[in-house]
């Protein structure tokens, strides 16, 4: 910008002004002359010629005039004018100064005369002004913002184009059957129709069902709901996915476009739901190409197995059962919709507990059935909203009740041992065909419920019961509470059930059932043992010492073993015990050594299941089958994983052994109170007890039974070891109301099954003159042996001949009292009591 003073001899009132190649004449005030006189510092306001508040240039614009006049007044004149020295340049910005002055002083003054909005300089005879220039019109300016704008929208484009296509040519889509869906297991019992459990995988209730078992206005009730243009469509939504990424963009975490089917499916099955630009656009890329390779229905069943419907339910077929307790097949269409209603927001659009916003929905659902045409105008008009189920009436679908659910723990520690692992139980949809037998099973649950009625509430039970042919258990009740203690499956002093091991002992070691004892009072340690109430045979052979529980007798017949105690411990864990049990460690040992005599008395720990299953061996000749629940299991595809239909025994002890075993305990069913089998079925038992210290009274009471097709005990005491009491307030005995439940559970489970005989040697027995025994304590050994299944009941097996060698000349028995059922005696005197549990 150049400024001059009017030339000589020029109006006085007009100015010149150059300013961006616009020549302008300016009019002057003629009281405002720019003075002469050269400025100082103080007056201009610095270098920069900025005044001070208040100063007054004193050469306003007088700054060219200085100039030489050769150069200002030719016209035309090319040279540039010569620089001025340094003196001219300071009256120059003295000048200018002075000129912003005045001019800030007018305007104040006269404010009426508005002055544009520029930068300017004047002392009322120059005035210096800018404008701003409209680049706009300048051409090349405009091709230059036009070509940026281009390249933007260029890259804005292609760029997300190309990323696209090549997400879209590396990506694999799976096939469907690639796809495996968390879905719930079904735990059922040996008739595969009776289901005990289920398996409920962590996020839920899901059974996959093929797409022709699902009604055909139930699959457009969803498609009405939440895709009407499902089978048109390719696969994805570009304007929701738009929509979604300027939600994100904006910051606006909520936002989000309408997704399609396929995308919803894609979003539950493959890529998750976080909410981010990166998966939405993998979540379009994997639609677009699932589009291609899939076909609708594919799509259609793979999204309807895994959309989640409220109620835990995920899959429309769980969500039949969750909302109407039926199956898929049996909805109507006015059900569907209330189905596919929920999807849009399953917590809050469940009639149950939102039944004004859920049937707004539904009707949003019926009217888009009507749109394609999925129902007619009249069926519309005619729909009535449907009535669904209390959630609290089908949650339980989920959940074992009861002594079930200690049997789904069962179970599932025994899939995880087979190797069958917690993801493919959660994910494969399995069947898992138990082999508890229905009727075995109620029979044990219900007796229970029914006799202990009357009892001290604090009493608890258990009852197993296994098939000695292939080690399946049939029954089982360990309690009611489904994932409390399960007493079953619990180490429990066993009284004197344990005192047939000891006689398996010594008769594998060449003894014999004939073989004398004598049964008076035995010292061990520095304690005498004796036998309840003073019982004695004199010297009997050992089967009847068996029937009489004389723990004298036994106390000897360990003496006689090689290895002693240890042999007894040795022959539990070959006929089924458990060597070692988690948190107790090595089971039948006293503090990890050679276990004392008592152990032959039951002072060491087993489990129901455990006698069980010793007994079952011995009623199998001997036979060992590992006990198990499991009989087989199957993946949704019907692919079987495991299968213990035939299951492979082991011979743990000579037959003649177990046999003999057997020979000597058929009497003691009907001493024990008449506890004999219905029909005279025949049957091998034993009662014990456990004594509570010296108080006279027993905790523990068993009873343990067999027959060729089925092995069951019986356990009965409490929590807490306080003592048990009979009905009318006695001393509780194993051939008491245990043996009434043993008996009760028996002949339930065998009515109608065939009588069948032990394949018992010969064996000479005496008269039983009763009395149970007590017991020590002991760590629970796990059962491992099949069961058998009972025998048809025969007289007990007739006195043979006197076995071979070590068996001495067997005294007369005795002759038979009249009537053998007199009231039970305590197992264990006092005196060895004392020593167990001092």
């Amino acid at each position: 910008m150049e400024l001059s003073s009017p030339a000589r001899g020029s109006d006085p009132g007009l100015a010149v002004r150059l300013n961006s190649r616009v020549l302008e004449i300016i009019p002057l005030s003629n009281d405002n002359q720019p003075p002469r006189k050269r400025p100082n510092r103080q007056q201009s306001g610095g270098r920069n010629g900025r005044p001070t508040p208040g100063s007054q240039g004193s050469r306003a614009g007088g700054a060219r005039s200085d100039a030489p006049r050769s150069a200002a007044g030719k016209p035309g004149a090319k040279k540039r004018p010569a620089r001025p020295n340094q003196a001219q340049q300071n009256r120059r910005r003295a000048a200018a100064a002075g000129g912003a002055g005045a001019a800030a002083k007018n305007g104040a003054e006269n404010g009426k005369n508005k002055a544009p909005k520029s930068r300017s300089a004047t002392n009322g005879s120059i005035t210096a002004r800018t404008r701003k220039t409209n680049r706009w019109k300048d051409s090349k300016f405009r091709r230059n913002v036009l070509a940026g704008f281009a390249a933007l929208m260029a890259v804005a484009i292609i760029v997300p184009l190309v990323a696209f296509f090549t997400a879209y040519a590396v990506t694999k889509v799976p096939e469907p059957e690639e796809l495996v869906n968390n879905q719930i297991s079904y735990i059922m019992a040996s008739d595969n129709q009776t289901e005990l459990a289920r398996i409920v995988p962590p996020e839920g209730n899901r059974q996959n069902v093929d797409l022709a078992e699902i009604p055909v206005h139930v699959r457009n009730a969803v498609l009405a709901a939440e895709d009407r243009n499902f089978y048109t469509n390719p696969g994805f939504s570009i304007t929701g996915f738009g929509r979604a990424a300027l939600g994100q963009l904006l910051g606006r975490s909520g936002a989000g476009g309408g997704s399609t089917i396929t995308q919803q499916y894609v979003k539950n099955a493959l890529v998750g739901d976080e909410y981010s630009l990166i998966r939405k656009a993998k979540e379009l890329v994997i639609s677009a190409k699932m589009a291609r390779e899939w076909s609708k229905d594919e799509i259609l069943e793979a999204y309807l197995n895994t959309i989640y419907f409220g109620r835990n339910a995920y899959g429309i077929s769980a969500a039949s059962k969750a909302y109407f307790d039926k199956d898929v097949k049996d909805l109507t269409p006015e059900e569907g919709a209330v189905l596919a209603a929920t999807i849009q927001a399953p917590s809050t659009l469940d009639p149950w507990t939102n039944r004004e916003r859920a049937e707004s929905r539904w009707k949003y659902v019926m009217d888009g059935m009507e749109e394609i045409d999925a129902i007619s105008r009249q069926q519309r008009i005619d729909a009535v909203y449907p009535e669904v189920k209390d959630p609290s009436t089908t949650a339980n679908l989920s959940f074992a009740e009861g002594t079930n659910g200690l049997i789904k723990s069962r179970v599932i520690a025994e899939l995880e041992a087979a190797g069958i692992t917690e993801d493919q139980v959660n994910t494969g949809g399995l069947r898992i065909i138990t082999t508890i037998d229905p009727k075995v099973q109620n029979a044990a649950v219900e007796t229970y419920h029914t006799q202990r009625e009357g009892y001290q509430e604090d009493m608890r039970g258990a009852i197993v019961s296994i098939d000695p042919k292939s080690g399946g258990i049939r029954g089982w009740y360990g309690g009611d509470d489904p994932v409390g203690l399960d007493w079953a499956g619990a180490g429990l002093q066993t009284g004197s059930t344990f005192k047939i091991v000891a006689l398996a002992a010594y008769l594998d070691q060449g003894g014999s059932i004939y073989d004398q004892f004598d049964s008076s009072p035995v010292v061990t340690g520095e304690t005498e043992v004796t036998n309840v109430d003073n019982q004695s045979c004199g010297t009997c052979s050992i089967s009847q010492a068996l029937k009489m529980s004389l723990n004298t007798s036994f106390i000897r017949l360990t003496r006689e073993l090689d290895g002693g105690a240890q042999a007894v411990a040795d022959m539990a864990h070959r006929l089924g015990a458990a060597e070692d049990l988690p948190g107790v460690g090595k089971t039948l040992t006293e503090n990890g050594g050679t276990p004392y005599e008592g152990i032959t008395l039951g002072q060491y720990q087993s489990s129901p299941e455990d006698m069980a299953s010793i007994l079952a061996t011995l009623s199998n000749k001997g036979m060992y089958y590992r006990p198990h629940f499991v009989q087989k299991v199957e993946n949704n595809d019907g692919e079987v994983l495991l299968d213990n239909t035939n299951p492979e025994g082991d011979q743990v002890v000579p037959e003649e052994v177990a046999n003999n075993v057997i020979a000597a305990m058929e009497p003691i069913a009907a001493y024990s109170n008449g506890n004999s089998l219905a029909g005279g079925r025949q049957s091998a038992a034993k009662t014990g007890t456990a004594q509570l210290g010296d108080t006279g009274q027993n905790k523990d009471a068993w009873m343990i039974g067999s027959t060729p097709q089925l092995s069951t005990a019986v356990w009965l005491g409490t929590a807490e070891g306080k003592p048990l009491m009979n009905q009318w307030g006695g001393v509780m005995y194993g051939s008491g109301l245990p043996a009434t439940i043993w008996k009760n559970v028996m002949d339930q489970a065998l009515a109608d099954a065939e009588f069948e005989s032990f394949a018992t040697s010969a064996a000479g027995t005496g008269s039983y003159y009763g009395g149970d025994t007590s017991g020590g304590s002991s760590y629970q050994a796990p059962a491992e042996q099949a069961p058998q299944e009972e025998a048809p009941a025969e007289e007990p097996a007739p006195a043979p001949e006197p076995a071979p060698e070590r068996a001495p000349a067997q005294e007369p028995a005795p002759a038979p009292r009249p009537n053998p059922q007199p009231a039970p005696a305590p197992d264990l005197g006092q005196l060895f009591n004392d020593l167990v549990n001092p």
